[in-house]
């Protein structure tokens, strides 16, 4: 695949300091926690929640970016159908499967089809850059997985919430992938204003055809305080954390820190009534650690073949 216009290799460093993993490591924390907050907006006029929290994560970022002095490039040619992707599978599609799955399925097993993404992304990302995957990141990958599942378990679930779930694992996995060919030229800030502000427009068609536009005030004070926590924090902040470090380390790399996400549906599930994690819960966490250092440890990135 490739686009009409020439794009910038993304620079991926042979070592990565903590500067270049914390923001991904954050990222994913705030979308592991996105799925306990979801269940809030179960019941709430689907289109109309995400659109609404999809508007306002637009306009935060294009404020920041105006405040930040960053230029946000209009896209061209292919680029269109590239973040046009991103918004489609990564925005659309994965927050209906989201919403959706929770209720057939427990938080966990949304949050552990996520963690499965580090396999995808392990494959095909280097190849979308350009090189050839790393064998050690491919090695890293199931450890990943394998923790976060220890981490979330099972999980009550129905063959609805299977689909769900494995929906959702796709459209994780597109919101990288198809990212990687317009990161070089529009960096995090132009990738996540695009995805974000298509993504809205995306949902308004649904909302208005599918759901009154009064189903605005059919939404409750805690569905709001959802798609607020949504917009600013899952949305705004973390796609601009999240992007900027698969620009730096590469998507193969940054798709093993969506481990942090089950770990972080846990604390936030544990936080929000579901007790203290046992045994199983910690030695998960101990495994995705273990596969995290091993995945991420410095060496060049295999070359292009």
């Amino acid at each position: 695949m490739s686009t009409s216009t020439s794009r910038p290799a993304l620079p991926v460093r042979p070592s990565f300091p903590v500067r270049d993993l914390a923001p991904g490591v954050a990222g994913m924390a705030l979308v592991g926690s996105s799925v306990t907050v979801s269940r809030s907006l179960a019941d709430a006029p689907l289109f109309t929640a995400q659109a609404v929290r999809y508007a306002a994560a637009a306009l935060i970022l294009l404020g920041l970016a105006r405040a930040a002095r960053v230029p946000v490039l209009r896209p061209r040619g292919r680029e269109w159908l590239w973040l046009a992707g991103v918004a489609a599978t990564g925005l659309v599609l994965f927050n209906v499967a989201v919403v959706r799955g929770v209720a057939h399925a427990e938080p966990a097993v949304i949050a552990v089809a996520v963690a499965s993404v580090p396999v995808l992304l392990g494959v095909v990302g280097p190849l979308l850059e350009g090189r050839r995957p790393s064998r050690r990141v491919l090695w890293a990958a199931p450890v990943v997985v394998a923790g976060a599942v220890l981490v979330e378990g099972s999980g009550r679930t129905d063959a609805a919430g299977v689909g769900w779930a494995a929906l959702a694992l796709a459209c994780e996995a597109g919101f990288t992938l198809l990212a990687v060919p317009v990161l070089g030229r529009h960096g995090a800030w132009g990738v996540s204003v695009h995805a974000v502000w298509m993504g809205a427009v995306m949902l308004a068609g649904p909302a208005v055809f599918t759901e009154s536009p009064s189903a605005v005030a059919e939404l409750g004070a805690a569905q709001w305080a959802a798609v607020g926590y949504l917009a600013v924090l899952v949305t705004a902040v973390a796609f601009l954390l999240w992007y900027r470090t698969v620009a730096v380390v590469g998507s193969g790399r940054a798709g093993l820190l969506t481990g942090v996400a089950p770990l972080a549906a846990a604390g936030a599930g544990a936080l929000t009534g579901g007790g203290v994690p046992g045994p199983a819960v910690w030695l998960g966490l101990g495994v995705v650690v273990a596969g995290l250092a091993a995945g991420l440890r410095g060496g060049p990135e295999p070359a292009a073949s």
